[in-house]
């Protein structure tokens, strides 16, 4: 069987200022860790924008095995702990204090082929790379990846075209921001332009450094601190 391939997650640059048009999707900004799922018959590894695996998380991979059910597919997402009203709370991610999941916000490389072409079926008979699609057609593809209740495994739902009032609606329930992308582009670095918007008032920004700072003065486990660094590291602000 021919492995997964490797890939880049597609950074992420600022916007000043929340906007709207209609060919842009808007997106809740998750607090979280960004990740990418790679899924196969032997489980589940999530791997930072760094390249590095997620070993904090063994649960939720397996979770997220029994969701995906050894479909080989790669999808990009954030990995979130969220509270009894929906909202991400990322201390307890971070000291893993909850129970983290996986939102999926993209599809990479599935399986499956979606043609209806038996030439093409054949033709990604070991897996298929929509990475070129344009990203209505890789949401398109990815709900249909994500079961409808999924164990730990969601679907990372978008507003199309009015961004300022999705931004409006995240900045009064005290969420990190919003991430603006252009919906026919593809995943690619020299032709996507994704765009996180701040909320410059989010509650879970006061205080963070010096959070990290205390913590690690007073954990008595070396490696366990070590590893939420490297996390830490990985973070997109």
């Amino acid at each position: 069987m021919v492995p997964l391939p490797k890939f880049q997650p597609l950074p992420l640059s600022r916007a000043p200022a929340p906007f709207s048009h209609p060919n842009w999707f808007f997106e809740i900004k998750w607090d979280g860790f960004r990740a990418l799922l790679y899924s196969d018959k032997d489980g589940v590894r999530l791997v930072s924008r760094n390249g590095n695996n997620f070993k904090s998380f063994p649960g939720l991979c397996e979770g997220l095995a029994r969701n995906l059910k050894g479909r080989r597919c790669v999808l990009d997402g954030e990995i979130v702990c969220l509270d009894q009203h929906g909202k991400p709370q990322f201390r307890d991610l971070l000291f893993r204090r909850g129970e983290p999941l996986f939102y999926a916000f993209d599809l990479l490389w599935d399986e499956h082929a979606w043609s209806d072409d038996e030439e093409e079926r054949r033709r990604f008979r070991n897996g298929e790379d929509v990475r070129y699609l344009p990203l209505i057609d890789r949401k398109l593809r990815l709900r249909a990846v994500v079961p409808k209740r999924g164990e730990r495994l969601l679907y990372c739902d978008h507003v199309e075209q009015h961004g300022e009032g999705l931004f409006r609606l995240v900045c009064e329930h005290d969420l990190e921001g919003i991430v603006a992308k252009r919906k026919f582009d593809p995943y690619l670095p020299d032709q996507a332009s994704w765009r996180k918007i701040r909320n410059k008032s989010y509650s879970q920004w006061i205080g963070r450094e010096e959070l990290f700072e205390r913590e690690q003065e007073t954990s008595p486990d070396f490696e366990v601190w070590s590893g939420y660094a490297l996390a830490c590291a990985d973070i997109s602000v």
